[in-house]
């Protein structure tokens, strides 16, 4: 049973590389009014969570910028996809596999696919997956969540602490994104030459400052999770 649960999970994997945000987040009454539609790339986050870990696989498609598989490291039978492609028309290109994929992977799911599109507000370095360095990066993934009359605040205060991270010695990225829909909603990734690095971030006066700032502005608990890289 274990391999099947592998085998499963790794078709998953393979198959997220070409999924679309077409069953995303929408907004939520009460919610930031939305930015204006995003024209430029697509970052799409999936959090799923299945019975057992697994190993993944994955390819390339038409239009894809970037792709990341990653397990949590706290609770490894928890994992995210990180996926960029270059617009929507060509992110929505690959959604028709979806479905399918879901009735196969339903044996192991312990939760659904929670899939969150997002736009770009403060990007830099190389592609997602292809930071340099060896096998002990340890990525980040941050949903920051805060209340609508904070967010104008909120975006210049990460877009500050972005700046301030991508100098430290052990940062090989740090964007700041925006969902669709959800304008107060900002997630955040993350990636860490290894794990003493990554410490030695959150331990760093700019991001102390930031979080002391920022607990005032927000809707939610401050929900920050550490992951590997599934090979």
């Amino acid at each position: 049973m274990a391999f099947v649960h592998r085998l499963a999970l790794a078709v998953a994997l393979l198959a997220l590389a070409a999924m679309s945000p077409a069953n995303g987040q929408t907004s939520a009454p009460g919610g930031a009014p939305g930015p204006a539609p995003n024209a430029g790339p697509v970052y799409i986050i999936t959090y799923f969570e299945v019975g057992a870990a697994a190993a993944a696989a994955t390819r390339k498609e038409d239009g894809n910028m970037g792709f990341l598989a990653l397990e949590e490291i706290a609770r490894p039978a928890r994992f995210a996809i990180v996926e960029v492609w270059r617009d929507k028309a060509a992110a929505e290109a690959h959604g028709a596999a979806v479905g399918a994929l879901r009735n196969t992977l339903q044996p192991v799911f312990a939760s659904p696919f929670d899939i969150r599109s997002n736009a770009g507000l403060s990007v830099a370095g190389p592609a997602i997956g292809t930071e340099p360095g060896a096998g002990n990066r340890i990525y980040v993934l941050t949903h920051v969540d805060v209340f609508p009359a904070g967010k104008d605040q909120t975006i210049e205060l990460l877009k500050q602490l972005a700046g301030a991270s991508r100098k430290e010695a052990g940062n090989l990225r740090f964007d700041v994104l925006q969902q669709d829909g959800r304008a107060n909603h900002l997630p955040l990734v993350e990636a860490w030459r290894d794990a003493e690095a990554q410490r030695a971030h959150a331990m760093a006066e700019p991001t102390r400052a930031f979080r002391a700032k920022l607990v005032p502005l927000q809707g939610a608990l401050y929900d920050e999770r550490l992951y590997n890289v599934v090979r």
